[in-house]
Protein backbone atom coordinates (compact mmCIF):
# COMPACT_ATOMS: atom_id res chain seq x y z
CA UNK A 1 0.00 0.00 0.00
CA UNK A 2 0.97 3.86 -0.73
CA UNK A 3 2.80 3.03 -3.32
CA UNK A 4 2.02 5.49 -6.61
CA UNK A 5 -1.72 5.64 -6.70
CA UNK A 6 -4.09 5.51 -10.15
CA UNK A 7 -5.04 7.98 -12.63
CA UNK A 8 -7.82 9.17 -10.32
CA UNK A 9 -10.62 9.28 -12.76
CA UNK A 10 -9.93 5.32 -12.64
CA UNK A 11 -9.95 5.07 -9.21
CA UNK A 12 -13.23 6.99 -8.94
CA UNK A 13 -14.96 4.47 -11.51
CA UNK A 14 -13.63 1.45 -9.55
CA UNK A 15 -14.85 3.04 -6.53
CA UNK A 16 -18.07 3.18 -8.21
CA UNK A 17 -18.66 0.08 -9.23
CA UNK A 18 -18.71 -1.42 -5.51
CA UNK A 19 -21.69 0.77 -4.97
CA UNK A 20 -24.85 -1.31 -4.31
CA UNK A 21 -28.21 -0.35 -7.05
CA UNK A 22 -29.47 1.29 -4.02
CA UNK A 23 -26.78 3.83 -3.72
CA UNK A 24 -26.42 4.42 -6.87
CA UNK A 25 -30.51 5.58 -7.23
CA UNK A 26 -29.78 7.61 -4.49
CA UNK A 27 -26.77 9.46 -6.45
CA UNK A 28 -29.68 9.81 -9.20
CA UNK A 29 -31.94 11.35 -7.00
CA UNK A 30 -29.68 14.00 -5.39
CA UNK A 31 -28.61 14.74 -8.98
CA UNK A 32 -32.62 15.98 -10.02
CA UNK A 33 -32.49 17.56 -7.03
CA UNK A 34 -29.27 19.61 -7.55
CA UNK A 35 -30.55 20.75 -11.02
CA UNK A 36 -33.80 21.49 -9.30
CA UNK A 37 -31.23 23.82 -6.55
CA UNK A 38 -29.63 25.53 -9.55
CA UNK A 39 -33.47 26.62 -11.37
CA UNK A 40 -34.63 28.11 -7.28
CA UNK A 41 -30.61 30.10 -7.84
CA UNK A 42 -31.88 31.40 -11.28
CA UNK A 43 -35.20 32.90 -9.69
CA UNK A 44 -33.76 34.11 -6.87
CA UNK A 45 -30.76 36.39 -8.85
CA UNK A 46 -33.86 37.03 -11.70
CA UNK A 47 -35.95 38.12 -9.02
CA UNK A 48 -33.00 40.84 -7.85
CA UNK A 49 -33.06 43.01 -11.40
CA UNK A 50 -36.69 44.36 -11.90
CA UNK A 51 -37.29 43.99 -7.82
CA UNK A 52 -33.88 46.76 -7.76
CA UNK A 53 -35.64 48.63 -10.87
CA UNK A 54 -39.06 49.65 -9.71
CA UNK A 55 -36.78 51.18 -6.46
CA UNK A 56 -34.45 53.24 -8.27
CA UNK A 57 -36.24 53.93 -11.37
CA UNK A 58 -40.02 52.56 -11.26
CA UNK A 59 -40.66 53.29 -14.92
CA UNK A 60 -37.87 50.88 -15.95
CA UNK A 61 -40.00 48.31 -14.89
CA UNK A 62 -41.85 48.29 -18.02
CA UNK A 63 -38.46 47.53 -20.34
CA UNK A 64 -38.68 43.87 -18.92
CA UNK A 65 -40.05 41.72 -21.35
CA UNK A 66 -40.02 38.57 -19.33
CA UNK A 67 -42.94 40.52 -16.54
CA UNK A 68 -44.87 41.58 -18.93
CA UNK A 69 -47.04 38.58 -19.18
CA UNK A 70 -47.55 39.37 -15.19
CA UNK A 71 -48.10 43.01 -15.54
CA UNK A 72 -50.76 42.22 -18.35
CA UNK A 73 -52.31 39.61 -16.35
CA UNK A 74 -52.44 41.92 -13.00
CA UNK A 75 -53.57 44.50 -14.98
CA UNK A 76 -51.39 47.14 -13.67
CA UNK A 77 -50.46 50.73 -15.67
CA UNK A 78 -48.34 51.97 -12.95
CA UNK A 79 -44.78 50.97 -12.00
CA UNK A 80 -45.77 51.33 -8.19
CA UNK A 81 -48.14 49.44 -8.03
CA UNK A 82 -45.18 46.47 -8.65
CA UNK A 83 -43.44 47.09 -5.79
CA UNK A 84 -45.74 44.90 -3.50
CA UNK A 85 -45.68 41.91 -5.75
CA UNK A 86 -42.46 42.03 -6.56
CA UNK A 87 -40.99 42.13 -3.29
CA UNK A 88 -43.28 39.56 -2.41
CA UNK A 89 -41.85 37.48 -5.82
CA UNK A 90 -38.25 38.37 -4.69
CA UNK A 91 -38.24 36.83 -0.88
CA UNK A 92 -40.04 33.89 -1.73
CA UNK A 93 -37.97 33.45 -4.44
CA UNK A 94 -35.10 33.53 -1.51
CA UNK A 95 -36.45 31.45 0.65
CA UNK A 96 -37.67 28.54 -1.82
CA UNK A 97 -33.84 28.71 -2.94
CA UNK A 98 -32.59 28.66 0.34
CA UNK A 99 -34.75 26.35 1.50
CA UNK A 100 -34.07 23.78 -1.53
CA UNK A 101 -30.40 24.08 -0.94
CA UNK A 102 -30.32 23.64 2.73
CA UNK A 103 -32.18 20.21 1.60
CA UNK A 104 -29.56 19.81 -1.03
CA UNK A 105 -26.76 19.74 1.93
CA UNK A 106 -28.87 17.64 4.62
CA UNK A 107 -29.51 15.11 1.22
CA UNK A 108 -26.02 15.18 0.59
CA UNK A 109 -24.50 14.75 4.00
CA UNK A 110 -26.69 12.12 4.93
CA UNK A 111 -25.95 10.15 1.59
CA UNK A 112 -21.86 10.22 2.17
CA UNK A 113 -22.13 9.09 5.84
CA UNK A 114 -24.43 5.89 4.17
CA UNK A 115 -21.84 5.16 1.46
CA UNK A 116 -19.00 5.82 4.10
CA UNK A 117 -20.93 2.97 6.06
CA UNK A 118 -21.24 0.53 2.88
CA UNK A 119 -18.03 0.92 2.18
CA UNK A 120 -16.93 0.14 5.71
CA UNK A 121 -18.95 -2.68 5.84
CA UNK A 122 -17.66 -3.99 2.66
CA UNK A 123 -13.75 -3.99 3.52
CA UNK A 124 -14.71 -5.58 7.43
CA UNK A 125 -16.80 -7.99 5.90
CA UNK A 126 -14.49 -8.94 2.84
CA UNK A 127 -11.43 -8.93 5.07
CA UNK A 128 -12.62 -11.49 7.26
CA UNK A 129 -13.76 -14.01 4.68
CA UNK A 130 -9.68 -13.68 3.51
CA UNK A 131 -7.91 -17.00 4.23
CA UNK A 132 -5.94 -17.27 7.35
CA UNK A 133 -2.69 -17.12 5.01
CA UNK A 134 -3.69 -13.80 3.99
CA UNK A 135 -3.93 -12.13 7.14
CA UNK A 136 -0.51 -13.79 8.58
CA UNK A 137 1.25 -11.80 6.09
CA UNK A 138 -0.52 -8.50 6.25
CA UNK A 139 -0.39 -5.93 9.31
CA UNK A 140 -2.78 -5.65 11.20
CA UNK A 141 -2.06 -1.47 11.72
CA UNK A 142 -2.94 -1.23 7.89
CA UNK A 143 -6.13 -3.66 8.59
CA UNK A 144 -7.53 -1.14 11.20
CA UNK A 145 -6.31 1.89 9.89
CA UNK A 146 -8.02 1.35 6.38
CA UNK A 147 -11.35 0.19 7.90
CA UNK A 148 -11.63 2.50 10.96
CA UNK A 149 -10.51 6.00 9.44
CA UNK A 150 -10.06 5.47 5.36
CA UNK A 151 -13.54 4.41 5.28
CA UNK A 152 -14.10 7.37 6.98
CA UNK A 153 -11.73 9.48 4.76
CA UNK A 154 -13.52 8.37 1.47
CA UNK A 155 -16.69 9.35 2.66
CA UNK A 156 -15.98 13.06 4.08
CA UNK A 157 -12.80 13.44 1.70
CA UNK A 158 -14.15 11.66 -1.38
CA UNK A 159 -18.22 11.41 -1.93
CA UNK A 160 -18.69 14.46 -0.37
CA UNK A 161 -16.33 16.62 -2.63
CA UNK A 162 -17.53 14.82 -5.77
CA UNK A 163 -21.34 15.33 -4.25
CA UNK A 164 -19.95 19.23 -3.72
CA UNK A 165 -17.83 19.66 -7.23
CA UNK A 166 -20.83 17.94 -9.41
CA UNK A 167 -23.59 20.44 -7.37
CA UNK A 168 -21.28 23.86 -7.99
CA UNK A 169 -20.96 22.63 -11.59
CA UNK A 170 -24.27 22.77 -12.31
CA UNK A 171 -25.25 25.98 -10.09
CA UNK A 172 -22.27 27.73 -11.45
CA UNK A 173 -23.21 26.86 -15.29
CA UNK A 174 -27.03 28.22 -14.66
CA UNK A 175 -25.53 31.46 -12.94
CA UNK A 176 -23.10 32.11 -15.20
CA UNK A 177 -26.10 31.52 -17.90
CA UNK A 178 -28.12 34.38 -16.38
CA UNK A 179 -25.39 36.54 -15.89
CA UNK A 180 -24.60 36.48 -19.37
CA UNK A 181 -28.20 38.33 -20.15
CA UNK A 182 -27.95 40.32 -17.34
CA UNK A 183 -23.87 41.52 -18.36
CA UNK A 184 -22.14 39.79 -21.32
CA UNK A 185 -19.16 41.85 -21.66
CA UNK A 186 -18.56 41.85 -18.01
CA UNK A 187 -19.59 38.16 -17.06
CA UNK A 188 -17.08 36.45 -19.90
CA UNK A 189 -14.07 38.94 -18.40
CA UNK A 190 -14.73 37.91 -14.31
CA UNK A 191 -15.84 34.43 -15.45
CA UNK A 192 -12.26 34.05 -17.43
CA UNK A 193 -10.38 35.71 -14.93
CA UNK A 194 -12.20 33.77 -12.11
CA UNK A 195 -11.51 30.24 -13.46
CA UNK A 196 -7.80 31.02 -15.19
CA UNK A 197 -6.76 31.94 -11.45
CA UNK A 198 -8.16 28.24 -10.20
CA UNK A 199 -6.49 26.78 -12.90
CA UNK A 200 -3.13 28.04 -12.29
CA UNK A 201 -3.95 27.25 -8.83
CA UNK A 202 -4.68 23.52 -9.68
CA UNK A 203 -1.40 23.65 -11.96
CA UNK A 204 0.89 25.08 -8.89
CA UNK A 205 -0.50 22.95 -6.44
CA UNK A 206 -0.99 19.39 -7.97
CA UNK A 207 2.39 17.85 -6.75
CA UNK A 208 2.17 19.22 -2.91
CA UNK A 209 -1.21 17.74 -2.90
CA UNK A 210 -0.31 14.31 -3.92
CA UNK A 211 2.93 14.55 -0.88
CA UNK A 212 0.68 15.22 1.33
CA UNK A 213 -1.88 12.72 -0.05
CA UNK A 214 1.42 9.94 0.11
CA UNK A 215 1.53 11.23 3.69
CA UNK A 216 -1.11 11.62 5.25
CA UNK A 217 -1.84 7.60 3.96
CA UNK A 218 1.35 6.05 5.17
CA UNK A 219 1.62 7.88 8.67
CA UNK A 220 -1.99 7.31 9.41
CA UNK A 221 -1.27 3.59 9.28
CA UNK A 222 2.07 4.64 11.57
CA UNK A 223 0.20 6.32 13.81
CA UNK A 224 -2.15 2.88 14.64
CA UNK A 225 0.80 0.75 14.41
CA UNK A 226 2.94 2.61 16.78
CA UNK A 227 -0.04 2.75 19.43
CA UNK A 228 -0.45 -1.17 19.01
CA UNK A 229 2.95 -2.18 19.30
CA UNK A 230 3.11 -0.25 22.30
CA UNK A 231 0.44 -0.96 24.31
CA UNK A 232 0.52 -4.26 23.13
CA UNK A 233 3.58 -4.97 24.65
CA UNK A 234 3.21 -2.55 27.73
CA UNK A 235 4.80 -5.78 29.57
CA UNK A 236 8.32 -5.15 28.16
CA UNK A 237 7.67 -1.68 27.16
CA UNK A 238 7.56 -1.02 31.43
CA UNK A 239 9.99 -3.75 32.09
CA UNK A 240 12.31 -2.35 29.34
CA UNK A 241 11.88 1.40 30.26
CA UNK A 242 11.42 2.13 26.28
CA UNK A 243 8.36 4.29 26.56
CA UNK A 244 10.49 7.18 25.45
CA UNK A 245 11.25 5.40 22.25
CA UNK A 246 7.59 4.64 21.37
CA UNK A 247 6.67 8.27 22.01
CA UNK A 248 9.36 9.39 19.98
CA UNK A 249 8.17 7.10 16.94
CA UNK A 250 4.41 7.94 17.86
CA UNK A 251 5.06 11.68 17.87
CA UNK A 252 7.39 11.72 14.08
CA UNK A 253 4.52 9.88 12.28
CA UNK A 254 1.87 12.15 14.27
CA UNK A 255 3.36 15.27 13.28
CA UNK A 256 4.03 14.22 9.91
CA UNK A 257 0.29 13.56 9.50
CA UNK A 258 -1.45 16.51 10.69
CA UNK A 259 1.05 18.78 9.47
CA UNK A 260 0.27 17.38 5.96
CA UNK A 261 -3.06 17.91 6.79
CA UNK A 262 -2.61 21.27 6.87
CA UNK A 263 -0.93 22.17 4.22
CA UNK A 264 -3.57 20.80 2.18
CA UNK A 265 -6.28 22.66 4.02
CA UNK A 266 -4.20 26.07 3.18
CA UNK A 267 -3.69 24.97 -0.41
CA UNK A 268 -7.56 23.91 -0.43
CA UNK A 269 -9.07 27.73 0.92
CA UNK A 270 -5.94 29.98 -0.02
CA UNK A 271 -7.32 31.04 -2.88
CA UNK A 272 -10.55 31.94 -1.59
CA UNK A 273 -9.18 35.40 -0.38
CA UNK A 274 -7.87 36.60 -4.12
CA UNK A 275 -10.56 35.77 -6.14
CA UNK A 276 -12.82 37.32 -3.63
CA UNK A 277 -10.37 40.64 -3.84
CA UNK A 278 -10.49 40.73 -7.03
CA UNK A 279 -14.42 40.40 -7.37
CA UNK A 280 -14.80 43.42 -5.28
CA UNK A 281 -12.41 45.06 -7.90
CA UNK A 282 -14.40 44.47 -10.85
CA UNK A 283 -17.61 45.63 -9.42
CA UNK A 284 -16.33 48.46 -8.11
CA UNK A 285 -14.71 49.42 -11.27
CA UNK A 286 -17.49 48.50 -13.46
CA UNK A 287 -19.72 51.12 -11.00
CA UNK A 288 -17.08 53.88 -11.89
CA UNK A 289 -17.34 53.18 -15.74
CA UNK A 290 -21.46 53.20 -15.64
CA UNK A 291 -21.63 56.03 -13.57
CA UNK A 292 -20.39 58.29 -15.84
CA UNK A 293 -22.69 57.56 -18.12
CA UNK A 294 -26.18 59.80 -18.80
CA UNK A 295 -28.60 57.87 -15.69
CA UNK A 296 -25.27 55.99 -15.15
CA UNK A 297 -26.57 55.38 -11.15
CA UNK A 298 -30.31 54.73 -12.19
CA UNK A 299 -29.45 52.18 -14.93
CA UNK A 300 -26.26 51.07 -13.03
CA UNK A 301 -27.75 50.04 -9.50
CA UNK A 302 -30.17 46.78 -10.81
CA UNK A 303 -27.38 45.55 -12.86
CA UNK A 304 -24.87 45.97 -10.03
CA UNK A 305 -27.32 44.52 -7.63
CA UNK A 306 -27.96 41.02 -9.42
CA UNK A 307 -23.91 40.96 -10.26
CA UNK A 308 -23.36 41.47 -6.53
CA UNK A 309 -25.87 38.51 -5.41
CA UNK A 310 -24.70 36.24 -8.33
CA UNK A 311 -20.78 36.60 -7.40
CA UNK A 312 -22.39 36.53 -3.99
CA UNK A 313 -23.36 33.10 -5.28
CA UNK A 314 -20.92 32.32 -7.78
CA UNK A 315 -17.42 32.38 -6.17
CA UNK A 316 -18.19 30.57 -3.00
CA UNK A 317 -19.38 27.58 -5.87
CA UNK A 318 -16.15 28.10 -7.48
CA UNK A 319 -14.20 28.02 -4.33
CA UNK A 320 -16.16 24.88 -3.12
CA UNK A 321 -15.37 23.35 -6.26
CA UNK A 322 -11.59 23.93 -6.19
CA UNK A 323 -11.07 22.90 -2.43
CA UNK A 324 -13.68 19.56 -3.54
CA UNK A 325 -10.84 18.98 -6.25
CA UNK A 326 -8.13 19.55 -3.13
CA UNK A 327 -9.78 17.20 -0.89
CA UNK A 328 -10.06 14.65 -4.30
CA UNK A 329 -6.41 14.47 -4.47
CA UNK A 330 -5.24 15.16 -1.06
CA UNK A 331 -6.98 11.44 -0.78
CA UNK A 332 -6.05 9.62 -3.40
CA UNK A 333 -3.36 7.54 -1.81
CA UNK A 334 -6.03 6.35 0.64
CA UNK A 335 -8.63 5.76 -1.82
CA UNK A 336 -6.45 3.18 -3.67
CA UNK A 337 -5.58 1.60 -0.17
CA UNK A 338 -9.20 1.67 0.76
CA UNK A 339 -10.03 -0.02 -3.22
CA UNK A 340 -7.57 -2.79 -2.16
CA UNK A 341 -9.77 -3.75 0.60
CA UNK A 342 -12.88 -3.24 -1.28
CA UNK A 343 -11.14 -5.36 -3.96
CA UNK A 344 -10.82 -8.71 -1.80
CA UNK A 345 -12.58 -11.38 -3.26
CA UNK A 346 -15.24 -13.37 -1.52
CA UNK A 347 -15.65 -17.30 -0.92
CA UNK A 348 -18.73 -18.57 -3.70
CA UNK A 349 -19.85 -20.03 -0.04
CA UNK A 350 -19.65 -17.45 2.79
CA UNK A 351 -22.48 -18.94 4.53
CA UNK A 352 -22.36 -21.66 7.42
CA UNK A 353 -26.21 -22.20 7.30
CA UNK A 354 -26.62 -25.27 4.67
CA UNK A 355 -23.26 -26.63 5.68
CA UNK A 356 -23.26 -30.21 7.94
CA UNK A 357 -20.01 -31.56 9.68
CA UNK A 358 -17.61 -33.95 7.61
CA UNK A 359 -17.57 -37.55 8.49
CA UNK A 360 -14.92 -38.11 10.96
CA UNK A 361 -14.72 -41.41 12.45
CA UNK A 362 -11.53 -43.15 12.15
CA UNK A 363 -8.22 -40.65 11.85
CA UNK A 364 -6.82 -37.42 10.28
CA UNK A 365 -3.96 -38.27 8.05
CA UNK A 366 -1.30 -35.96 7.25
CA UNK A 367 0.55 -37.07 3.44
CA UNK A 368 3.62 -36.03 2.28
CA UNK A 369 2.55 -32.24 3.74
CA UNK A 370 5.43 -29.24 2.98
CA UNK A 371 4.83 -25.84 3.35
CA UNK A 372 6.13 -23.03 2.90
CA UNK A 373 4.82 -19.42 3.60
CA UNK A 374 6.31 -17.89 0.28
CA UNK A 375 7.67 -19.29 -2.59
CA UNK A 376 11.35 -17.95 -2.18
CA UNK A 377 11.18 -18.73 1.69
CA UNK A 378 12.67 -22.10 3.02
CA UNK A 379 10.00 -24.89 3.99
CA UNK A 380 8.58 -25.09 7.23
CA UNK A 381 7.34 -28.64 7.16
CA UNK A 382 8.94 -30.95 4.29
CA UNK A 383 7.92 -34.36 3.73
CA UNK A 384 5.66 -34.63 7.20
CA UNK A 385 3.88 -38.04 7.09
CA UNK A 386 1.60 -38.42 10.34
CA UNK A 387 -1.54 -40.14 11.32
CA UNK A 388 -3.47 -39.34 14.03
CA UNK A 389 -6.51 -41.75 15.50
CA UNK A 390 -9.70 -39.82 16.38
CA UNK A 391 -9.55 -39.89 20.44
CA UNK A 392 -6.17 -39.75 20.47
CA UNK A 393 -4.61 -37.38 23.28
CA UNK A 394 -1.07 -35.90 21.88
CA UNK A 395 1.08 -33.07 21.88
CA UNK A 396 3.95 -31.23 19.63
CA UNK A 397 6.96 -30.54 21.34
CA UNK A 398 9.99 -28.54 19.41
CA UNK A 399 12.24 -25.49 19.39
CA UNK A 400 10.50 -22.46 18.69
CA UNK A 401 10.45 -21.74 14.88
CA UNK A 402 10.39 -25.75 14.22
CA UNK A 403 6.58 -25.50 12.99
CA UNK A 404 4.56 -26.74 15.82
CA UNK A 405 1.27 -23.98 15.44
CA UNK A 406 1.91 -24.16 11.18
CA UNK A 407 1.58 -27.63 12.05
CA UNK A 408 -1.64 -27.50 13.98
CA UNK A 409 -2.72 -24.72 11.61
CA UNK A 410 -2.78 -27.25 8.49
CA UNK A 411 -4.52 -29.94 10.37
CA UNK A 412 -7.34 -26.77 12.06
CA UNK A 413 -7.60 -25.96 7.94
CA UNK A 414 -6.67 -22.70 8.57
CA UNK A 415 -3.49 -23.01 5.94
CA UNK A 416 -3.00 -25.05 2.75
CA UNK A 417 -0.11 -27.33 2.22
CA UNK A 418 2.25 -25.96 -0.04
CA UNK A 419 2.67 -30.01 -1.51
CA UNK A 420 0.77 -33.13 0.49
CA UNK A 421 -2.81 -33.37 1.16
CA UNK A 422 -4.53 -33.18 4.55
CA UNK A 423 -7.09 -36.10 4.81
CA UNK A 424 -10.08 -37.18 7.12
CA UNK A 425 -11.11 -40.40 6.63
CA UNK A 426 -9.98 -40.92 3.74
CA UNK A 427 -10.89 -37.69 2.17
CA UNK A 428 -8.85 -34.98 1.24
CA UNK A 429 -9.57 -31.82 2.61
CA UNK A 430 -9.81 -29.08 -0.10
CA UNK A 431 -11.57 -25.53 -0.53
CA UNK A 432 -15.14 -27.26 -1.12
CA UNK A 433 -15.08 -28.92 2.44
CA UNK A 434 -12.97 -26.83 4.58
CA UNK A 435 -15.87 -25.65 5.99
CA UNK A 436 -17.29 -29.27 6.84
CA UNK A 437 -14.10 -29.87 8.32
CA UNK A 438 -13.85 -26.98 10.49
CA UNK A 439 -17.00 -27.64 11.93
CA UNK A 440 -15.31 -30.56 13.85
CA UNK A 441 -12.57 -27.98 15.32
CA UNK A 442 -12.67 -26.69 19.11
CA UNK A 443 -9.15 -23.88 19.20
CA UNK A 444 -7.95 -22.53 22.15
CA UNK A 445 -4.94 -20.34 21.19
CA UNK A 446 -1.57 -19.86 22.89
CA UNK A 447 -2.40 -15.86 23.53
CA UNK A 448 -6.20 -15.89 24.93
CA UNK A 449 -7.73 -13.26 23.08
CA UNK A 450 -11.08 -11.58 25.84
CA UNK A 451 -13.60 -9.72 24.25
CA UNK A 452 -14.97 -6.95 25.81
CA UNK A 453 -18.07 -8.70 27.18
CA UNK A 454 -19.34 -10.55 29.65
CA UNK A 455 -18.32 -14.37 30.37
CA UNK A 456 -21.43 -15.95 28.54
CA UNK A 457 -20.13 -13.74 25.70
CA UNK A 458 -16.87 -15.01 25.85
CA UNK A 459 -18.00 -18.51 25.82
CA UNK A 460 -20.04 -17.83 22.84
CA UNK A 461 -17.44 -15.61 20.92
CA UNK A 462 -18.90 -14.92 17.73
CA UNK A 463 -22.47 -16.16 18.03
CA UNK A 464 -25.39 -13.51 18.20
CA UNK A 465 -27.15 -12.60 21.63
CA UNK A 466 -30.10 -13.98 20.79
Amino acid sequence: MGQKPDNLLELLHRLWNHFSARRKGRFGLLLGLMVLASFAEILSIGSVLPFLAVLTDPQRIFEFHLIQPLIKALGINNASQLLLPLTATFCITAVFAAAIRLLLLRSSLFLAAATGSDIGYDMYRRTLYQPYSVHVSRNTSEIIDGISIKSTAIANGIVMPLLYILSSAIMTGFIVCILLVLAPETTLIAFGIFGLIYLVVIKLTRKQLLVDSKNIAHESTQVIKSLQEGLGGIRDVLIDGTQNTFCRIYQKSDFVLRRSYASSSFISVSPRFAVEALGMLLIALLAYLMADQPNGVAKAVPILGALALAAQRLLPLMQQAYSSWSNLRQNQYSLKDTLEFLDQPLPERHSDASISPISFSKEIVLDDISFSYSSDAEPILHDLNLTIPKGSRIGFIGETGSGKSTLLDIIMGLLQPTEGALKVDGEKINSDNLRAWQKHVAHVPQSIFLADGTIAENIAFGLPKD
